[in-house]
């Protein structure tokens, strides 16, 4: 049996109109069109050929009807500059990660989810709430991916075939979920966590999260978490030159461009010396990347633990991905590239699950 909706969802996930499939799979669009709707099935032959044009093995199709992630409950950024069908693909490899997590909550106890809810957000005072919450005082903002998989959040990577998707959050059946860019610079990547941060605990899943107004919230809660007010007024000196502002951002991990929009914020920089280091670091590459910053980007530590155990009990990630029908190649994109670094024996078929335990983290 051939799942329709696992079609539609697989040609979304590779960008593919029906055109574009009914092209290279030598399919009749009114066929494809039918096999979507479930109003006729494929032969198994015009399936291979539907595999093989989307790049998936053929028993993804047989699986049951995905939870797809809500349409209307993303956090998506720049959506007007974003065009439809790259928003569709991320969805879509965002569906596919929540079908990995739900494979992996049957198996381990994960975090519970830890997220606070604010009906009327004032993005400063709910930064400085978060932070109380969760023991954090003013002090710089540990790993940020640990930090949200420490809380309950399960935190992906997005895949690098659609980098101008910059990140985005949803909250599916009660579960946090944030997936991250991973083509940006580290100290960008930690912005982007706390910005998406900021959309879970302001723009819940009964509330508006898109929009010019919601992303600004967004930002102006992941400068104050990342940048408590208190820590930069006691470490940054008032109208503080590029070079002393570049020093500065090691303390919290943040781009030289973040930290000058929050020394603004915060009045320690006038409009004039804004504009001034804003132009000086874009003249130097602050504005598109981030000279001598983190050598590591912040990864997952949950999902890592999890494929270490799973290792350990001789399961393979090519045998979780042959469960879920993936590649292991489509599942690595969504793990941050983490099981790239485990030796893959070759395993098709693996040797058992691992056995249910507590996965705790310290943020």
């Amino acid at each position: 049996m051939v799942t329709p909706s696992r079609i539609t969802l697989a040609r979304k996930r590779r960008g593919m109109t029906l055109a574009d499939l009914s092209k290279d799979a030598k399919v009749s669009l009114q066929s494809l069109s039918n096999y979507e709707t479930g109003r006729t099935v494929p032969r198994r032959a015009t399936m291979g050929r539907i595999a093989k044009a989307l790049s998936y093995p053929e028993v993804f199709f047989e699986g049951p009807d995905l939870d797809e992630l809500p349409a209307d409950g993303i956090s998506w950024r720049a959506r007007s500059k974003t065009s439809a069908r790259t928003l569709d693909a991320a969805r879509a490899a965002g569906t596919i990660g929540a079908v990995l997590y739900d494979w992996i909550d049957r198996r381990f106890r994960l975090p519970a989810a830890d997220i606070p809810s604010f009906t009327k957000p004032d993005p400063e005072t709910v930064a400085g709430m978060v932070r109380t919450r969760w023991d954090l005082g003013a002090a710089p903002a540990p790993n940020m991916v640990h930090l949200l998989e420490a809380h309950g959040v399960r935190v992906f990577s997005l895949s690098p075939d659609y980098a101008e998707v910059d990140a985005f959050a949803v909250w599916r059946n009660g579960t946090p979920f944030v997936f991250l860019n991973t083509m940006k610079s580290a100290e960008r990547g930690r912005f982007d966590a706390a910005h998406e941060l900021g959309h879970l605990v302001m723009h819940g899943s009964d509330r508006e999260c898109s929009g010019p107004e919601a992303e600004r919230q967004a930002n102006d809660f992941a400068s104050a978490f990342l940048m408590p007010a208190a820590g930069v007024l006691g470490h940054m000196p008032r109208g503080a030159h590029v070079d002393q502002i570049i020093k500065g951002r090691t303390i919290w991990k943040v781009s030289a461009m973040a930290l000058t929009y929050r020394m603004h914020d915060l009045g320690l920089l006038t409009d004039w010396q804004y504009r001034s280091a804003c132009t000086e670091l874009s003249k130097r590459g602050y504005r598109t990347g981030e000279p001598q910053g983190m050598k590591k980007r912040e990864t997952s530590q949950i999902l890592t633990k999890v494929f270490q155990a799973l290792w350990a009990n001789g399961t393979r990630p090519s045998a979780v991905a042959a469960e879920l029908g993936l590649t292991v190649e489509e599942m690595n994109k969504m793990l941050f590239g983490l099981t790239a670094a485990i030796a893959d024996g070759g395993d098709k078929h693996g040797k058992g699950d691992a056995q249910r335990r507590t996965l705790s983290l310290v943020p």
